[in-house]
């Protein structure tokens, strides 16, 4: 059965005062996926930086984001 996950605006962040939200967007998957191996999977403590970039980023860096963490050519501090 598909998970059903209600998408919400993450809040707004003093580090990004700007309407650009290309940074924002960086940031919030990276937490999430550092809070992933800090706290484990099963952990609901993440969900929130989960929800966080899913409302910021754009569908196709998501998965190119993936796609390069599980090749190991992921470009950010993971």
């Amino acid at each position: 059965m598909k998970e059903h996950i209600e998408l919400k605006t993450a809040p707004a962040d003093f580090r990004f005062p700007t309407a650009n939200q290309t940074r924002h967007c960086f940031t919030r998957y990276i937490e999430f996926h550092r809070c992933l191996q800090a706290k484990g999977e099963e952990s609901g403590e993440c969900d929130k930086f989960a929800r966080y970039y899913r409302s910021l980023c754009p569908g196709e860096w998501i998965e190119r984001w993936n796609e390069q963490r599980e090749n190991r050519t992921f470009p950010g501090p993971l």
